[in-house]
This record gives structure tokens, sequence and C-alpha cells, in this order.
């Protein structure tokens, strides 16, 4: 079976964003919906009774299917419930439940509403929590009354912009200032005319404060939706009636890109399991419910690796026909060992909240180049550049390092980041975006992660990428995960030093140490390799998963850590 995008280079060739939104259905006078291409669209076809979400709750593996039909009633209903609240359109609705289906209905709802959606990480802690509502200013919070209890309770009525919190979960009861968000959908109406939007209309606020500083709010609009079909398309390979699994949350940008929008405007059915990560269930899930397309995380698929190759082979697995991840770099033994293991390889992709959507991407009919981002999605300009006094210069040899960054164009690009105009400015050097991470596009056009600018080590002239540090360590059987940072050296400036976590069947010890050192030294040359090597049973991470090089920093030079609970990345 060919895949939907068979030959890369023609297909760039032939290639334009209008013909992108030609695929859509579009409204009519260039209005469109992010919700009518996710539901309506489907209603009068055969689409309308497929399974939309296949949701399997925490403590069972029983799926109950809801159809595209009953999606579309529901996010009907929760649209209706924003209108008799009086919730006007463009006002803000923050989201913050675990995956279970209303949230799916909330999301959908409000942007057939017309308000703007944004959604919040479970796992965050109360201020976290507090201080994306304080800089959103959202009229509705929707919740469960777990998280309310825990999160939000001590400060929301201190919030004078949130003027209803909903709860969406199962409850024993209401707590004070909250609305019972079920009761109130089941009473509302199933007949909702979704509104017909300006493309450049408000639809989502993501936050982001990648590893420093308040987080930001990206905005991006109804016209971002041309993005996401198509890259679910021709990217992760989506075909109608596909059982299709996103494992992140829907409270980072991948969960709502491509958990809830792609998926739906493509028409396939989307697995949604409420449990965390457990090894044994999802090898269950992939062979009980058939995934034919998995999209994942860089450090899941290491935990799955860390785990041994037995489990996978023991289900069956063959039903799956994709396999991508995003969040964070892939190293190179995660496409070898999916190859080997699980029959395929994983094809990373590359993207940011910012952009809205994949930019980069391993596709299927392109040679895997294990450690590369790949190359451009059609309709997207990519180049490595270095800056100048009058901004930047473009990079034309290849192999040489500099920063990544994008022509501007692209649907989904980010409009602004919310009251943050001159920061959303300095993104931006003339016609191009200013991605802030460091890459190399190889002599094939296939682009390679250095780092993030803030993470470069400057050792002795050399400009130092973590990342290729830690594949290379990450390439050992002992290796389970590593996280790489700069100490200051008087002579070199600074010197590499990586933090290690072994798997556990292996012990640390000096002759361990000094066989990765060497295995360092041999691929990556002594200038580059780490003079220093500490085990630990455990390393830092963000919520979301990405190890903390910044706490790592901190802690080894004995710096103030501040708050950690915001920290999350770019694109989980």
């Amino acid at each position: 079976m060919s895949a939907n995008l068979p030959d890369y280079e023609q297909f760039c060739a032939g290639f334009s964003w209008d013909q992108a939104r030609r695929e859509l259905a579009g409204m009519g006078n260039g209005r469109l919906n992010i919700a009518f291409e996710a539901l309506d669209k489907h209603m009068d076809t055969e689409a309308a009774d497929r399974t939309a979400i296949r949701f399997l709750a925490r403590d069972s593996e029983s799926p109950a299917d809801i159809s595209y039909r009953e999606l579309n009633e529901r996010a009907n209903r929760f649209a209706s419930v924003l209108l008799n609240l009086g919730v006007k359109p463009g006002e803000r609705v923050f989201g913050l439940s675990h995956r279970i289906p209303d949230l799916y209905a909330a999301v959908l709802g409000t942007l057939k509403h017309g308000c703007v959606f944004t959604p919040l990480f479970p796992a965050f802690g109360p201020d976290p929590v507090r201080q994306r509502v304080e800089i959103g200013e959202p009229a509705v919070l929707v919740t469960s009354e777990r998280l309310y209890r825990r999160k939000v309770a001590d400060w929301v009525r201190e919030t004078p912009s949130v003027r209803h919190v909903l709860l969406i979960d199962q409850h024993d009861q209401i707590p004070e200032g909250t609305l019972d968000a079920t009761a109130l959908m089941d009473a509302a109406s199933g007949d909702y005319p979704t509104r017909a939007m300006d493309p450049e209309a408000p639809a989502l606020l993501h936050f982001t404060s990648g590893t420093t500083g308040k987080p930001k709010g990206a905005q991006h609009v109804h016209e971002a939706v041309v993005t996401h079909h198509m890259t679910g398309r021709y990217v992760l390979d989506m075909r109608p009636g596909d059982i299709y699994w996103c494992t992140a949350d829907p409270g980072w940008v991948t969960g709502t890109s491509y958990g809830i929008i792609a998926p739906l405007t493509n028409g396939v059915t989307m697995v949604v399991d409420e449990a965390e990560f457990d090894a044994e269930r999802w090898y269950r899930l992939i062979q009980n419910q058939k995934v034919a397309v998995w999209y994942t995380a860089p450090t899941a698929i290491r935990m799955l690796i860390k785990l041994g190759p037995e489990m996978p082979r023991a289900h069956d697995l063959s039903s799956l026909r994709f396999m991508a991840s995003a969040g964070e770099p892939l190293n190179p033994e995660a496409v070898i060992w999916g190859r080997e293991v699980l029959g395929l390889p994983f094809h990373d992709s590359w993207w940011q909240s910012e952009t809205g959507g994949i930019m980069i991407s391993n596709f299927a009919a392109l040679e895997i180049r294990p450690g590369s981002m790949g190359k451009p999605i059609p309709g997207v300009e990519a180049a490595v550049a270095r800056k100048t006094d009058d901004g930047i210069e473009l990079i034309e040899d290849a192999d040489e390092t500099g920063e990544l960054v994008l022509k501007k164009g692209w649907p989904s690009m980010f409009r602004g980041y919310l009251h943050q105009d001159e920061k959303y400015r300095s993104c931006f050097a003339g016609d191009w975006y200013l991605t802030g991470d460091l890459a190399r596009r190889d002599a094939d056009g296939y682009f390679w992660f250095i780092g993030r600018n803030d993470d470069v080590i400057k050792s002795s002239g050399h400009l130092i990428g973590p990342f290729e540090v830690e594949a290379v360590l990450l390439s050992h059987p002992a290796v389970a995960e590593v996280g790489v940072i700069g100490v200051p050296d008087q002579v070199a400036g600074e010197t590499v030093k990586a933090f290690v976590s072994l798997k556990s069947e292996y012990q640390p010890d000096d002759a361990l140490r000094r066989e990765l050192m060497g295995l360092a030294r041999k691929r990556l040359g002594p200038a580059v390799a780490p003079r220093h090597i500490e085990f630990r049973d455990e390393l830092p991470r963000t919520r979301s998963g990405k190890i903390m090089r910044r706490l790592l920093r901190a802690r080894e030079l004995g710096l103030p850590e501040g708050d950690t609970s915001t920290l999350e990345g770019s694109a989980e």
C-alpha cells in the first residue's frame, strides 16, 4: 500500500497552500471553522456513523465507542451551554481535565461557538495553572471536581475574568461556585449551527515557556486547520477509517493538533486512553484495538526500549502501518529499535507550539536517516542562518551549524504572543521566523537538530549541541537516559558533562564510565566528547517528560533552581 505522499519531490513541486485549502470543506465566502472541518462536514457522509473516539477508561480496557454523529451532538450541546451562559464568541475557554470524552466535546463545542480554547496539562500544580489563567483571562474554566478541589478552588474567586467553572466529570457533589456541565449539556440543545469564522479569527491559545521565563501564550487562528489536516494526511499518513493513537495529553499542543483536530478532519478513529503510561497496557492496546498509525514521544519510546524486546514480541503488533514521534529529538537507536523489534521504524518530526503543526518530518516514502529531523513539509521553506548586525544571513553550505529558520506564511503559524507584542516581533527577522533551535542541513536536504540556542555548550571555540552527545551515549546498550550540560572550565570556557541513567540490568562502575568515555571519544572526537560522566538513578524531567538540562546545570553549579513546575518545552 503506497503512502498518501508517494513522491516527496514531485508533490512539493506542485504543492500550494491554496491547493491545501481546497481539500477542506469550508463554509462558503472564504469562511471556515476548525470544528466544522472536524465534525460537521462528516454529517452527510458515511463517516457520520463511523467511530470518532474509542475511549478506554483508566480502570478498564473494554472500549466505549463514540461516533462522529454522537460527538458532533455532544459538541453542539456544549456550544449551546456557552450560549445559554452568555459567553460571547471571541472569549476564552480553558480546559483542565484528564482524557475523558466530554473534554473533547468541550474543545470542539468551544470552537463551534466561536470562542478560543486553551488546553492546560492536568499534572500542573496550582501555581502554573493559576499563572496561565491570570495571563489568559478566560471567561470559562472547564475541569473536573477532583482537579477543581486540588488545584483551583483556593484562588479562582480572586480571578475576576472567570465567570463560570464547569465540571465535566462524574462527581459526588457540586462544589459551591461551580456548575454541573454534564447536566447542563444533557438539557441543552443538540442542534447548534457552527459559526462561520474569518480564517484569521483566534481559535487556540497554547502556552509555552521553553525552559525559562513566564509562560507565553501562542495565539493560533482557525486557518491553522489547513496545516493540521494536510500534515495529518501527508505526514502521519492518516486514512479514513484508520485506528489512530496519539499518546500526547490534550493539555499539550500535540494532543490538540494531532490528538483531536487532525485525526477528526481526516476521518479516522482515534483511541483515547485515560490511563497513564504502562508498557504492557500500551502493547495490549495496539494489539487489541488494531492501531494502524501511532504517534508518540521519544521519552515514551526510550522507556519502552529500557524494558526490553520480550514484551512487544509477546504481542501481535502487525496492525501497525506507520509510527512517528514528536516533542524532542529522537535518538538514532530508537529508529533502529523500532525497525528491529516492532517491525517498523519511527519517523521523527519537528515542530513547536509556535508553528502550530509539523514543519519538518521523516516521510513514509522517504529514506529515514536515523537521528535526522527529516525534510520540510510541502509549502514550508526551512533554512539554516547566522545572525548579523542587519538581521540574518542564510547559510548555503551543507553541514554548517546555524539557527533553524522558517519562511513566514504557513497557515498554522502563530499570530502573536498574548500581551507580549515585542516578544513576538523579536521572533522574526524580515520574512523569517527564528526558531531558537540550532540545526544543520546535509547535502541532500535533511535537517539535523543540534540543540536549543541556550543549551549549546561553547568549549575551546567549539559549539557543541547536547543532543549529539546524548545520542551517542544512548547508543550504548547499558544507557537508558542521558542529560548533557556544559560546566565552567578556566581553560576551555566550558567542558561537557553527561548525567547517565542506566537500564535496570546494569550497574554503574568505573569500568562502564571508561567504556562510555571511549565510545564518545571514538564517535565524537575528544573536543566534543564529555570530560565527566556522572551516574544517576533518575534524571529530572519536565511535566511532559523531557530531561531538564537547566535543573541539572543549576544543581551542578549550586544555583537557585527556581520554580520548575512551569517548565514544559516547545512541542509535546
